[in-house]
């Protein structure tokens, strides 16, 4: 019996395989997503007060915002006063050693401001930061 040898034609090129490659692409892909830590907005842009002693906080997943007229916002929706506390006590299911950081414009009202903090230490949150730019 004769072995035929068979001749690579000029469709049977050799060419590479790439399926390794996309496999390391989606892998890396998985990592980047799981090691990420996404930046959470409390929902609106307020003018914080400027503050000579304000430092940075590195670790603040959590952020409540107070508007001027007097709105809340937490995690990109306007809330009640009354709904505060829960929000943050469901916030820190998932990060429970979180800090709270009260992001309140310039002219807000004080008496609301303090009202959205007590909420949040009712909550069971005892490191509370007030948001200030550094000063001039």
């Amino acid at each position: 019996m004769r072995m035929r040898r068979h001749h690579a034609g000029s469709e049977d090129e050799a060419g590479i395989d790439l399926t390794p490659m996309l496999d390391i692409v989606f892998i890396m892909l998985i990592f980047f997503i799981v090691t990420s830590s996404f930046v959470r907005e409390a929902g609106i842009d307020v003018l914080r007060p400027s503050a000579d002693s304000a430092v940075s906080k590195p670790r603040a997943s959590i952020l409540v915002a107070v508007s001027a007229d007097g709105e809340i916002w937490m995690d990109g929706k306007p809330v009640d006063i009354r709904a505060v506390r829960a929000g943050v006590e469901r916030m820190r299911v998932d990060q429970p050693d979180s800090t709270v950081v009260v992001q309140a414009d310039r002219d807000a009202r004080t008496g609301l401001v303090v009202r959205v903090m007590d909420q949040i230490r009712l909550a069971g949150v005892s490191d509370v930061a007030l948001a200030a730019t550094a000063g001039q």
